[in-house]
């Protein structure tokens, strides 16, 4: 690759669609890094070749679902490419793992926001992610110390697809941190927005209450950053069929999705899952890539 090709986009194969689609809304070329695992579990990373080495700016694209491996990965590249004389590293992160453990809740427990996110800071010079799961700070810098570290919301934008796909339904936080996504999006489509009550006794092990707001009758979207087992949302479908909604579909973020929850999901009655493609999932219905390539403009 020229020298003169300031800047570039680098990506794995898995995320090949959601990474095209930001290089072509940022105008940057896109480079495929290649990934083998050996037999040892060990990884070898290959960058494509090119004339000239990597660009004097390099944009790393990698979601944080399934964390451990691409951890590992990001380090690799990363101090490959100073090697390389890149001077600018930007991590393009739609998804950020280990963002909600920010406090030890007993004795020997390991707080993961702050030492990952200080990995990621010693790495990269600007982190840009969605929605990351932050309970008990305010600002993504707290977590990952540096100057540019940005958080975008995929709310606008889902908030703007149930205004098409449901215009007029109410919509629910399945708990109250999930307040801030239902209020974003309410403000878009002008409805009415709530969040459940939830008590939690276990990963997969919760009780769902509603709030005091009539939904016999209504459609209903559940608004959420992540679902991960499933068993929160589904949760609340039950719930909110029982008291009598029309329908309930669901309208997230980051689909992560571990094991079965997806059918969890479906099988407490809801309709219709909406998610951005921040993770790579069949429900994907919103590209969260000109809110990216904006965000990246803003750093050039």
């Amino acid at each position: 690759m020229s020298r003169d090709k300031a800047r570039a986009l680098l990506h794995f194969a898995d995320e090949a669609a959601a990474a095209g689609r930001l290089a072509v809304a940022a105008g940057l070329p896109a480079l495929a890094v290649e990934r083998h695992r050996f037999p040892d579990a060990e990884l070898k990373l290959t960058l494509p070749p090119g004339e000239g080495g990597l660009p004097e700016t390099l944009v790393v694209y990698r979601s944080l679902d399934r964390p451990n491996d691409k951890l590992v990965e990001l380090l690799l590249l990363a101090r490959h490419a100073r090697r390389q004389g890149v001077a600018r590293l930007i991590l393009v992160a739609p998804y950020l793992a280990y963002m909600r453990q920010d406090i030890a809740f007993h004795p020997g427990e390991i707080v993961s926001q702050g030492i990952v996110g200080g990995f990621l800071a010693e790495l990269f010079d600007a982190v840009i992610t969605v929605d990351p799961h932050l309970h008990r700070i305010e600002r993504l810098d707290q977590a990952i110390p540096l100057t540019h570290a940005i958080a975008l919301s995929g709310a606008p934008r889902l908030a703007e697809l149930i205004a098409e796909k449901r215009p007029g339904a109410l919509l629910l936080g399945p708990d109250e941190e999930a307040r801030q996504w239902v209020a974003q999006a309410a403000a878009v489509t002008g409805g009415d927005f709530g969040v459940c009550r939830k008590e939690r006794r276990g990963d997969r092990d919760v009780t769902i209450h509603l709030p005091e707001l009539p939904v016999a009758g209504r459609e209903v979207v559940l608004m959420d950053d992540v679902a991960s087992s499933g068993h929160t949302v589904g949760r609340a479908a039950d719930a909110l069929l029982a008291a009598g909604a029309a329908s309930v579909d669901v309208a997230l973020t980051h689909a992560l999705f571990a094991g079965d929850a997806l059918a969890v999901i479906r099988a407490a009655g809801v309709g219709e899952v909406w998610s951005t493609d921040c993770i790579a999932h069949e429900s994907n219905a919103i590209a969260m890539a000109p809110a990216l390539a904006e965000a990246l403009a803003g750093l050039w």
